[in-house]
């Protein structure tokens, strides 16, 4: 790309990065696959955002005449062993897992981010210590140490969110940790040092912003870690109670009934198949979409 030299520094930067941005959107469209996964993204934010709205019943109504209807035109996948409409149901399940999904996600983010600058770019003692735990972390098996947490402050959503983002954050700082490690050598950050840039100057200004596009990949990935993180707590009966909508609870409930009722416990599963599996195709485009080895 040929640059006028009547630009300015800042505005050939901020067309290399329209230039980028253009050539990261290209590179995601070829991807068929990340391309279905985000559309099947969308449709379930939307649902889970208009949910009293598409929903074409009460979550919460019981009508133990109905029990175990099969699917038809009114009950679209049958109904509960209390008479609820499945599909009402399923829909409002989305919004927790969307939620469970994303939230802890983005609070394991931060703080994975965090601690892998500081540990990479500080060094020493600084990076010993965060290491050794992060390696504590990883080495405890994550589904027991979400339920340690969950049995010992209790079960509702917000534990779930500071369970799901101590799982979380040690894997998002051994990444962060290695990138640090590589771009403090370049020649960037030792004008930055020349010039007498802080270390917290370098770090959050210099090196957080490259970081940034692993960061974007990580979250889209880790995203469905937490859905299947919440589905399993909630179907061992520590993560999201009764009467609530979650997807795991669901399935945990329905496995009671899979013989009388096989729809009450697989439509739930499939929602959390079809979820995972569209935020992995979503996750799997970005970085493809991110990496320069990938591109043409």
């Amino acid at each position: 790309m040929t640059v006028s030299p009547d630009l300015n520094v800042d505005t050939v930067e901020e067309i290399q990065e329209a230039s980028l941005l253009r050539d990261t959107m290209r590179a995601f469209a070829r991807n068929r696959m990340a391309l279905l996964g985000l559309v099947f993204v969308a449709l379930l934010v939307f649902l889970a955002i208009f949910a009293p709205i598409v929903s074409p019943h009460d979550p919460y109504r019981m009508a133990l005449d109905e029990q175990f209807l099969p699917p038809s035109t009114t009950y679209w996948l049958g109904t509960d062993n209390f008479g609820r409409d499945v599909l009402t149901r399923i829909i409002y399940g989305a919004r927790i897992s969307l939620v469970v999904g994303i939230v802890p996600s983005l609070i394991s983010l931060i703080i994975g981010t965090f601690m892998g600058v500081l540990s990479g770019y500080i060094g020493g003692k600084v990076d010993f210590v965060i290491m050794r735990l992060a390696d504590m972390m990883i080495a405890f098996p994550s589904l027991l140490l979400a339920m340690v947490v969950m049995y010992t402050l209790g079960a509702n959503l917000f534990n779930i969110f500071v369970a799901l983002a101590l799982v979380g954050w040690a894997g998002v700082a051994r990444v962060v940790r290695s990138q640090t490690l590589a771009l403090k050598e370049k020649e960037f950050i030792e004008a930055a040092h020349a010039n007498g840039a802080s270390r917290v100057t370098i770090m959050f200004r210099h090196i957080f912003p490259n970081v940034v596009p692993t960061l974007i990949v990580l979250f889209s990935l880790s995203i469905p870690d937490a859905i299947m993180w919440e589905s399993s707590l909630s179907f061992l009966g520590v993560g999201v109670q009764p009467p609530e909508a979650s997807w795991g609870l669901l399935v945990s409930r329905g496995k009671e009934y899979l013989f009388q009722a096989p729809v009450v416990a697989i439509a739930p599963g499939v929602a959390i198949l079809l979820t995972v599996l569209a935020f992995n195709f979503v996750g799997d485009g970005l970085r493809d979409a991110l990496d320069p080895s990938m591109k043409d």
